[in-house]
């Protein structure tokens, strides 16, 4: 058995061995890396497979250009990422591209972080935060919703 995971490039579904998390695996449709350390720009229509496929905490940040305490939070998260690399994973969802999004996930204030595991929202954060209360936010299984 493995652990499902949406490849943030192509919205394909693929499953790996557990053991394999940090080995870098690849999607074997398009070959992307599945695991960066680092957040991954992605549209809504990803969102919707990955919110629902992935197995590990999926953390998102909706967050928008104009947004200065966005922009601040912004080299936190990258630090997070990599420090939970193959125990989570970070994307970034732009609500100025993607309007709809903010709809959808109830986004009232941004930089607004939402952890999803297995279908399911499994928390969620609003403001700027530092790295290390991502990681132990996440870490804890993401808070209470």
């Amino acid at each position: 058995m493995g652990v499902k995971l949406t490849c943030l490039a192509c919205g394909q579904g693929n499953r790996v061995p557990q053991e394999r998390l940090n080995a870098g695996p690849k999607c074997g449709t398009c070959g992307a890396p599945l695991i960066k350390g680092s957040p991954v720009d992605i549209a809504l229509d990803t969102l919707k497979r990955a919110e629902r496929i992935d197995e590990i905490p999926f953390v998102v940040d909706f967050w928008a250009s104009w947004c200065g305490p966005c922009r601040m939070m912004a080299p936190e998260f990258a630090k997070a990422a990599q420090a939970l690399k193959g125990k989570a994973r970070f994307a970034k969802l732009d609500t100025e591209a993607f309007p709809e999004a903010g709809a959808r996930c109830g986004i009232r204030g941004i930089p607004q972080l939402i952890a999803f595991r297995g279908g399911r929202k499994i928390g969620r954060r609003t403001g700027a935060i530092s790295s290390q209360d991502i990681t132990d936010w996440v870490g804890a299984g993401a808070g209470a919703s």
